[in-house]
């Protein structure tokens, strides 16, 4: 399996490549801190990764990529540039969620929440069993709310960690890690194991974008 995994969901711009040629698996990365500026970015480190790892991009298996929650605007420079490359390539692309790459980075022999900060008093969430089995849907919920239902000593891991542990009051909960955006071996990981079909490239969207669209004024066409 020779795999391209990206993710441009949240701050990071990150880019691997996973090749198991030879029996041997080896994982050549990438990843920067931009916060914006990833479609001016991705593409580079890209073909920087690749050129690292000695690949053809003919010589793909598959690529996977993020497919949120995360913002908006990043998920579509992901999703577009591993479609694009997938379609070139005649590789198969799947969608790897950001919350189920956030768990699979954290080594746990117990259940875990993984949680990101949303607007206002809201979090996303998803829990996940030790084995990485999704326990829920993924959803953004009042972070008081859904902490006030995890039971006692609740294993938490995401950059919204702490913000679910304020909002709830409870002082039992466990943070793992508070990593504000995935690894990009995780979604490598959970890349080369997804079922094609089942793991659609499409983008995750919890809750609506915050920008209205345009409304043409009548008064201006009288």
């Amino acid at each position: 399996m020779r795999l391209l995994a990206i993710d441009t969901a949240l701050d990071a711009c990150s880019v691997a490549v996973h090749d198991e040629g030879g029996g041997v698996a080896r994982l050549t990365s990438a990843c920067e801190v931009l916060g914006r500026g990833h479609a001016e970015r991705l593409m580079g480190m890209i073909a920087e990764v690749m050129a690292e790892a000695s690949l053809p991009f003919a010589a793909l298996d598959r690529i996977a990529v993020t497919v949120g929650p995360g913002s908006f605007t990043g998920l579509r420079v992901g999703l577009s540039a591993a479609r694009g490359i997938a379609l070139v390539v005649g590789a198969p692309a799947v969608g790897i969620g950001t919350l189920a790459a956030l768990a699979a980075g954290i080594a746990a022999d117990e259940p875990v929440r993984a949680v990101l900060a949303a607007k206002g008093a809201e979090i996303y969430a998803q829990g996940f069993a030790a084995d990485g089995t999704s326990l829920e849907a993924p959803r953004a919920v009042d972070a008081a709310l859904y902490g006030a239902d995890l039971p006692p000593g609740a294993a938490l891991v995401g950059g919204g960690a702490a913000k679910l542990v304020a909002a709830s009051g409870r002082a039992d909960l466990r943070i793992l890690g508070e990593a504000a955006w995935p690894d990009i071996a995780a979604v490598a990981r959970l890349g080369a194991v997804a079922e094609i079909g089942s793991h659609p490239p499409e983008p995750l969207y919890l809750r609506p974008p915050d920008a209205a669209p345009a409304r043409s004024d009548l008064r201006l066409l009288a």
